[in-house]
């Protein structure tokens, strides 16, 4: 393969993890006293990490009112409490992820999963899958000081992995992983299947879509 590593996304590329998040975020609404809602709807509000779906599902009211900072806190606090009962028992590995996988590693790809997801999650979710095995390094939501769409999450990434970054290929499902992909000069590529904050993923600039991370892996040894 012409890449010599490539840097994954974690929800909506690699797992399906909308109905923990959204049974989490539906917990902490009622919990609150607001209704629960849709998990479609709930869907459009991952991408930009935990404090945003946290902020957007507690902006979800009959009033359209912001949470203060004081409540914003408040409800990630609740969240994050019902997050670490639900991570991981309803999410589940999209087809073609593990074959994925297996077919960068016998290529000799070095892996990172570069998600906007906390530490505290992330760790647990992919050992819970068995994917952490074929992962060299693990850039989180809190492992550097800005998050995706910030190109600063990849490329640190390709510093842990000693690769340039020309010589990465990203993976992701939304405009988030496109954007960074594309100011840290990274091939990037999308899965149709994701998130994406409820946009169209055709609308993403992006050097392909795949169906797959299995197809992924074709496309890199085609490339």
């Amino acid at each position: 393969m012409p890449f010599s590593a490539v840097l994954l996304d974690l929800d909506g590329t690699l797992l399906d993890t909308v109905p923990d998040l959204s049974n989490a975020a539906n917990a902490m609404r009622l919990e609150l006293g607001l209704p629960a809602l849709a998990q479609e709807t709930i869907a459009t509000y991952v991408g930009k990490g935990t404090e945003n779906l946290v902020m957007r599902a507690l902006s979800n009211n009959d009033t359209g009112r912001q949470p203060s900072e004081e409540e914003l806190r408040q409800g990630l606090k609740i969240f994050e409490r019902h997050y670490h009962s639900h991570n991981g028992l309803k999410s589940t590995l999209y087809p073609g992820t593990l074959e994925g996988l297996q077919a960068f590693s016998r290529a000799g790809m070095k892996m990172a999963i570069v998600t906007n997801k906390p530490t505290e999650f992330t760790l647990p979710l992919i050992a819970r899958f068995g994917i952490d095995r074929y992962i060299d390094h693990v850039v989180c939501g809190d492992t550097c000081e800005r998050k995706k769409p910030h190109p600063m999450p990849l490329l640190h990434a390709c510093d842990l992995l000693d690769v340039r970054p020309q010589d990465a290929l990203a993976i992701g499902d939304s405009v988030n992983d496109a954007l960074a992909a594309r100011a840290a000069q990274i091939p990037v590529l999308a899965v149709p299947y994701g998130y994406n904050e409820g946009m169209d993923v055709r609308s993403l600039e992006v050097d392909d879509i795949v169906t797959s991370i299995a197809d992924a892996a074709e496309w890199a040894a085609r490339n």
